[in-house]
């Protein structure tokens, strides 16, 4: 499928082909659903993106370029049937690119575009094979399709591996780029030493440390940042930029706030557990980037979560299609009672099977706590005093990813 276009002369295409590749954009500028999720998935995909997809933030970014790439092309075909497609240098494709030099990941992350592209490819065919049946058109339409496609991905990729070259060139100069060193070689457990590293972050490495990874709309994240530092007591904080969409905060607290953040509704926060000296530095930060990966797995509508609340749920929902099995084995019909149901059994077992405390948390009369109780217990495969534990913890989990 790949030719060089410096190479091969640009093909003048004849009336009728030119109309089938118009229509045939038409069609791709309205991509259904399962299609979208087939082209995330692989470009997402294979050891060199494990770095990308493992991290949320970046894993979106991929998906947004992925997408922004095949818009721009259909839509340039819709208006200009056959021609070069000029590169995609869209906002969505450089935020990526920039996040990306950020992480520390270099062109390797731009595999994505290779492998969304023979998806893209294979989709492509399908729509001009129900476009027409005549081999000749037929075939001169898919060797200029190819020709275009391939074209089209290696100058984006050529765009965005400058944007790439000149973000890295950047990042090297001046304190930002200090403290994004010093944190990554504390996070990776490098020997520097903590005199070292104090300087070139402004921040004290002694003491206690709680981490926040902050993302979202990117307009909100230092108010939504200073706001989760003052809700844990704190009058200073370390930040560093992890990309458009993110930032990376530390600040000294011996306690994780569940704060609010009734100003800032597109910001989430991930929140690790309180450490001390460079070991709880970097261990809270790593708990703060799993709470996030699995906020970001079960698409959870919390705004705001703490590593000690879903250290559980965080190990059961590692491997999704594992987590899928326990909730329908061990909740049977219960998995699709309505909440209030499901919230009286979690507070059941919470106050240790006793349902006049849980009544007295939910508000409600005992009566209807055991009538509840009741009806879990005739959903449920096995009673539910014989399967406390387990029921308990699939609720968790039910509660975390309820959308």
């Amino acid at each position: 499928m790949v030719q060089n276009a410096a190479s091969v002369p640009w093909p003048a295409l004849s009336p009728e082909v030119r109309e089938l590749f118009r229509r045939g954009a038409e069609i791709a500028l309205d991509p259904r659903a399962d299609w979208i999720e087939e082209l995330h998935a692989a470009a997402l995909g294979g050891d060199r993106m494990r770095p990308v997809a493992a991290d949320p933030v970046l894993a979106e970014a991929t998906k947004r370029a992925n997408l922004a790439n095949l818009l721009h092309w259909a839509e340039q075909n819709v208006r200009h049937p056959g021609r070069r497609v000029p590169a995609n240098t869209g906002a969505e494709a450089l935020d990526a690119a920039r996040d990306m030099v950020r992480r520390g990941l270099d062109e390797r992350g731009l595999d994505a575009y290779r492998t969304a592209q023979s998806v893209a490819w294979r989709r492509w065919m399908e729509i001009c094979f129900e476009l027409t049946s005549d081999p000749v058109r037929l075939r001169e339409l898919l060797d200029a399709s190819a020709l275009s496609i391939s074209t089209f991905i290696d100058d984006t990729v050529a765009t965005v591996s400058r944007r790439m070259e000149a973000e890295r060139a950047e990042l090297t100069r001046g304190a930002s780029a200090e403290r994004r060193a010093a944190v990554t070689l504390l996070l990776e457990g490098a020997p520097i030493s903590r005199s070292r590293a104090e300087a070139q972050l402004g921040y004290g490495l002694a003491g206690p440390h709680t981490a926040a990874i902050v993302w979202g709309a990117t307009e909100h994240l230092e108010g939504a940042a200073e706001t989760v530092m003052r809700a844990a007591g704190a009058t200073h904080r370390l930040t560093v930029v992890a990309g458009t969409a993110a930032l990376w905060v530390w600040f000294p607290s011996r306690t994780a706030p569940l704060p609010s953040l009734p100003g800032h509704p597109d910001v989430r926060v991930a929140l690790g557990r309180p450490g001390t000296d460079v070991a709880g530095f970097r261990r809270s930060h790593l708990d703060a980037a799993a709470v996030q990966r699995m906020l970001t797995r079960l698409t959870s509508p919390q705004q705001v979560a703490r590593y000690e609340d879903v250290q559980l749920v965080a190990l059961l929902t590692a491997e999704p299609t594992q987590a899928d099995e326990f909730l329908a084995d061990t909740l049977g019909d219960l998995l699709h009672a309505d909440a209030a149901t499901h919230e009286t059994v979690l507070t059941y077992v919470r106050e240790q099977c006793s349902t006049t405390r849980a009544a007295e948390r939910l508000y409600t009369h005992r009566n209807t706590v055991l009538r509840r109780l009741a009806r879990a217990d005739e959903l449920l495969p096995r009673p539910l005093s014989e399967n406390v534990v387990s029921v308990g913890a699939a609720l968790e989990v039910l509660r975390w990813r309820r959308t």
